[in-house]
């Protein structure tokens, strides 16, 4: 008799993903989750999603998304995939107890103020061991090396030795402002806690991812996001740290010749990373290892992500200006995510040397910019020639559509471009004896 047949749970949840009338559970429904949810109904997969937000709940059952670019990035609407209930979302768990979900994809946040974070991890994991008998539990939220382990033998260990539960770990990539890196193109690992939890996480990424990796166990894809990202954290630092090094030449010019090469990524100098992997990502690393000292890397990587943008805000201050607009809060382009940005801390350090500072950002309105850094918003149009410095921080669309007007009423000394879009103006502002300085470029700090 093989094990597929022994284990009863085994059948029953095979049977589950097999029918599409019978749903997932994701919980949580930011990004990842809402996208998790989505990908999966769309593939005629029924799929619930939980979150304490009502309001984010009782949108997403009218079939709203938080922005229209997310949903350019999935490539489709949720509305007709919640009018036909292949789509649902609760903040109940009650309600999800009636549906009895087999298979659960945890992606909730795992990270706060800027540091690994479990407790609402815990939370999920003992809500669905208390209310589910069974099931395939999926962890996509980024961890800690380790948590898993510790996550097993502190809630699920005796369930899994049982067959009453499966487990695997399959963190999640995404590039949410490019609709050609989404869950079903990307390549995407995973790894289970035994033979069975591979073999069923299998067949539930299979209905909606097209390239998947399977790991040899969960440890071992546990290790994956939080390495990738690491790598790339030290980039981001490394070009950085060589723009300080070299502060007469124009670094970014060479990073990007360099960049030509067929083996290196390209990345400029700037104000640091943001959002909820990169930034962290050392950090879980770090945390997860029993010899930190080997890590020195990572730890230097942390000390120069954290304070390039405070040194930026310092030169500000020496030059001598007091007002200063900013273009952007979102730490990437065409989202409205400000998790770590790094023009968070800039603005804090500005405001305690008492210059006047006001943002500008289309996803975000007046008093949410004014709850998140405790300052004021402008017009684009009509406010901006108040100001003697202007940094542009990210790259909206709004913004490239308003280049020509962000030209024509800036009467600013000082223009800091964080993303080289206004590098081709630079004789323009030279007319308008404006200073142009783009991040990377000689003495730009």
């Amino acid at each position: 008799m093989t094990f597929r047949k022994k284990y009863n749970c085994f059948e029953i949840i095979k049977k589950s993903i097999n029918k599409n009338n019978e749903p997932i559970c994701v919980w949580g429904v930011g990004y990842i989750g809402l996208s998790t949810a989505s990908f999966f109904a769309k593939n005629k997969k029924k799929a619930i999603g939980f979150d304490i937000d009502k309001k984010l709940i009782s949108n997403l059952n009218k079939g709203k998304l938080k922005n229209s670019d997310f949903q350019k990035w999935l490539g489709f609407s949720i509305k007709n995939l919640v009018d036909k209930k292949n789509l649902y979302f609760s903040n109940k768990v009650s309600v999800i107890k009636k549906f009895d979900p087999k298979v659960h994809f945890i992606c909730i946040p795992t990270e706060k103020n800027g540091k690994p974070y479990l407790n609402i991890l815990n939370n999920i994991i003992q809500i669905i061991k208390k209310n589910f008998s069974k099931g395939l539990i999926i962890i996509e939220s980024t961890l800690t090396p380790g948590t898993s382990e510790k996550l097993i033998k502190k809630y699920l260990y005796k369930k899994l030795n049982n067959k009453e539960f499966f487990f695997s770990v399959a963190p999640r990539r995404d590039w949410f402002v490019d609709n050609s890196k989404n869950l079903e193109k990307m390549d995407r690992v995973f790894g289970g806690w035994n033979e069975e939890s591979t073999l069923l996480t299998k067949m539930i990424l299979s209905k909606v991812c097209k390239k998947i990796h399977p790991a040899s166990n969960f440890e071992i894809s546990e290790l994956v996001k939080s390495f990738e990202n690491a790598y790339r954290h030290v980039d981001i630092a490394l070009a950085n740290q060589l723009s300080l090094a070299y502060p007469n030449l124009n670094v970014r010019e060479a990073l990007k010749l360099v960049g030509t090469k067929w083996n290196i990524g390209t990345f400029y100098p700037g104000f640091g990373s943001g959002g909820y992997c990169i930034p962290v990502s050392s950090k879980y690393v770090i945390d997860g290892s029993s010899k930190q000292k080997e890590l020195s890397i990572l730890k230097e990587t942390i000390k120069t992500d954290t304070s390039i943008n405070l040194k930026i805000a310092n030169s500000i201050i020496t030059q001598g200006f007091n007002k200063i607009a900013i273009l952007g809060l979102s730490y990437k382009e065409d989202l409205k995510v400000h998790a770590l940005s790094p023009i968070i801390p800039f603005v804090q350090k500005l405001k305690k040397k008492r210059k006047s500072v006001s943002l500008f950002d289309p996803f975000y309105n007046n008093s949410e910019i004014k709850k998140i850094l405790n300052i004021g918003s402008f017009n684009i149009n009509k406010d901006i020639k108040k100001f003697d410095c202007v940094v542009y921080h990210v790259n909206h669309k709004f913004f490239k559509k308003q280049k020509k007007n962000i030209l024509k009423n800036i009467r600013c000394k000082l223009f800091l471009d964080n993303t080289g879009e206004f590098n081709n103006q630079k004789n323009y502002f030279k007319k308008k004896n404006i200073k142009y300085k783009i991040t990377g470029a000689s003495k730009w700090i």
